[in-house]
């Protein structure tokens, strides 16, 4: 009896240890949004439409209470399926983008790309990392690129593993890039041009300054994959994947080192590059969203394929694979929207926001940027759209600027910065559906990247406390 207790009690500590699935974290933020409900006071902000932009914005100083719209029992499962429907728009866009990512990476023209380059740099493989990591960065910053990187996750995920590396540093050399782009945004049209007209700034003001954020935000993502990627290297032991099958994504070195470099295979990354262009003129030039994505992904799948040599049956069956790889993915989007559906059923987002505002006016004015910064960042939590943060926030942040002598411009940066990483830390964010695309655990990816987080939180403190010295 008690040799079986003893065999009984590690495993007994193993399962109380063990990390919610992401399903259950996500179902339990939606119940505990909907005890929130019962809590905290109902209120809202006036809305009115701004014809510059053709959007909803709050209207500062219109906050009031209202009456209680306490989210139920059976109401709060039923946010769940609202949650789903509400999200449809970009579901579906992820499982489009995705599959014809997909079908790209079948024709193994892409694998030939990073042989090539693998051959190219030899025992210099790091640079390839490097490269890509300012590439997306800079893709982020000027066009807004963050969910039309998923179809490139397995890709690199693989070729970190053939590197030598594991998922873990594939997945950053992706996500921590794009974050960190958003973050240390430019021009990006869906948060700092967004929120400039917002703050009734000139568009792109302030340029040189994120300019240089950026390349130091940037290179900071560089170090901290290439420390990590360096360790594991050393001592395969110290990875966070250590020991998980990664399965299809599992790529070998040797075999992608040998792949020939084709004219067939050259001609689909020049389709894949021509596809990127049209994304960013379509983006930049005639406002594409998701629809117009969606079908450019799907057209650029096609020809792919076809230049693949695939046949319509064949392209078909890719699509239906990858339709079932991102599946997992897709269903973390929907869950998450079941917690924003609870909060506006309940009449608390506004709330949140708004007594989040109000410790900022006690502050300093020094501190108050830095609190500005800290709101943003939580905000991000509730309203994981950049674009959606700009219209509920920014009308309020900037008059609240004025208030605090403090620079409209540290109010957009401020938004910025807590819009762009946390979407890597969040459960709300897109960082479940990467690591699930990824075969990543998402508390394999938490630890590590939240002391990244931190670092780089400390260094974007920095830079709102220079905007604010430099009176930028």
């Amino acid at each position: 009896m008690s040799f079986s207790s003893e065999q009984a009690a590690p495993e007994q500590r193993k399962k109380r240890l063990a990390v919610p699935h992401v399903y259950v974290l996500l179902v339990s933020l939606t119940i505990l949004a909907a005890l929130g409900s019962w809590i905290l006071p109902a209120g809202e902000f006036e809305r009115v439409t701004n014809e510059t932009i053709n959007r909803t914005v709050v209207v500062p100083g219109t906050f009031h209470r209202i009456a209680p719209t306490p989210v139920g029992f059976f109401a709060t499962f039923v946010a769940i399926e609202e949650g789903f429907i509400d999200a449809a728009g970009v579901i579906f866009f992820v499982f489009m983008a995705y599959a014809s990512w997909f079908l790209v990476l079948e024709t193994g023209a892409l694998h030939a790309l990073i042989g090539w380059l693998l051959r190219l740099f030899k025992e210099k493989g790091k640079y390839i990392l490097v490269f890509f990591v300012y590439l997306f960065g800079l893709m982020a910053s000027i066009f807004g690129m963050f969910e039309e990187t998923f179809g490139f996750l397995p890709l690199f995920v693989g070729m970190a593993i053939a590197m030598g590396y594991d998922a873990v540093v594939g997945l950053a050399t992706v996500g921590i890039a794009v974050g960190m782009g958003y973050t240390a945004a430019a021009m990006n049209p869906f948060t700092v041009i967004l929120a400039q007209n917002f703050a009734g700034l000139p568009l792109l003001s302030g340029l040189g300054f994120r300019i240089v954020v950026w390349v130091v935000m940037e290179t900071l993502a560089c170090w901290w994959i290439l420390r990590y990627a360096k360790r594991i290297k050393e001592d395969p032991t110290q990875s966070h994947m250590h020991g998980l099958d990664m399965g299809d994504l599992q790529l070998d070195h040797d075999e992608l080192v040998s792949m020939p470099f084709s004219a067939r295979n050259r001609l689909v990354c020049l389709v894949v590059i021509a596809s990127i262009a049209v994304l960013i003129w379509g983006v930049t030039q005639r406002g594409w969203y998701f629809n117009e994505l969606a079908a450019l992904f799907l057209i650029m799948g096609l020809i792919c394929g076809f230049l693949g040599g695939f046949s319509p049956n064949r392209m078909a069956d890719a699509f239906v694979r990858g339709f079932k790889d991102i599946a997992f993915g897709c269903m973390v989007i929907g869950f998450s929207r079941g917690i924003l559906v609870v909060m506006k059923s309940g009449h608390i987002v506004d709330t949140v926001v708004y007594y989040l505002s109000l410790p900022l006016q006690l502050l300093p004015r020094w501190l108050a940027a830095e609190g500005m910064l800290l709101v943003q960042n939580l905000i991000n939590f509730i309203i994981p759209s950049g674009s959606g943060q700009a219209v509920v926030t920014m009308p309020i942040m900037a008059p609240l600027a004025d208030v605090l002598n403090i620079s409209r411009q540290v109010a957009v940066l401020a938004f910025q910065f807590g819009d762009g990483l946390s979407n890597l830390l969040w459960p709300t964010a897109l960082i479940p559906i990467m690591c699930a695309i990824a075969h990543v655990p998402l508390h394999k990816w938490y630890k590590f990247f939240v002391p990244f987080f931190l670092i780089a939180l400390l260094a974007q403190a920095v830079f709102i406390a220079a905007a604010v010295a430099l009176g930028v």
